[in-house]
């Protein structure tokens, strides 16, 4: 397992339907050592505190070899690493077999896995299409955050390294499934609302799917 590409970028206005939109979404890969502190990477700032960034997104991963797949489906695309906004792109760590609250050693940096990526609007600004969204999540290729347990320094060829497994067994997948397809799963629901990584709001989502089905 391998980080294949560090990838950072700053806030940036773009026009998007008529309105100025403020996104960080474009990254660019570096090279050499980067340092990682609690809530980001260095030359790296997210744009929407909101919505992006703070301790439990600190840091978006992005599997290498779901480009192979956008390739296929946007041939006119140039794909770059970090094209998804990604800070790491990976190789050898995907999303069915990652678990929420397993550890990840990289460099002399430490990481907490919390979540899938849920992508706003932003993705379709940064290609151009309004369908990018839609795409992304019938896709089943989120991604993951990051939380950083321990800061340090990272660089693109540095090995990954599963230190820790969370005992639940719930999934990076798991969850995004819960999210836009296996909406109905009880048993999964009741084990995902255990898992200590998986950051409240995620929490508060599941249970009430899971206590009000109707709503």
């Amino acid at each position: 397992m391998q980080l294949v590409s560090v990838n950072v970028g700053l806030p940036r206005e773009v026009t998007w339907h008529g309105r100025v939109v403020r996104t960080s979404i474009w990254k660019h890969p570096v090279e050499g050592l980067v340092h990682v502190s609690s809530l980001n990477l260095a030359g790296d700032q997210q744009s929407d505190l909101s919505v992006h960034g703070g301790k439990e997104k600190a840091v978006y991963a992005n599997p290498r070899e779901h480009y192979e797949y956008w390739r296929r489906e946007l041939p006119a695309t140039d794909l770059v690493w970090g094209a998804f906004g990604e800070n790491f792109t990976t190789e050898g760590l995907l999303e069915r077999d990652i678990r929420i609250g397993d550890r990840i050693r990289v460099g002399s940096a430490e990481f907490l896995v919390t979540q899938p990526r849920m992508p706003c609007f932003k993705l379709g600004v940064r290609f151009g299409r309004d369908d990018m969204v839609k795409r992304f999540l019938r896709s089943g290729r989120s991604g993951f955050y990051l939380a950083v347990i321990r800061e340090g320094e990272v660089a693109s060829g540095n090995s990954l390294e599963i230190v820790g497994r969370d005992e639940h067994g719930v999934t990076v997948a798991d969850i995004a499934s819960l999210y836009a397809r296996d909406r109905d799963n009880e048993d999964l629901l009741r084990r995902a609302v255990d898992v200590p990584a998986l950051p409240e709001s995620w929490k508060g989502y599941l249970r009430k799917r899971l206590f009000e089905p109707d709503v």
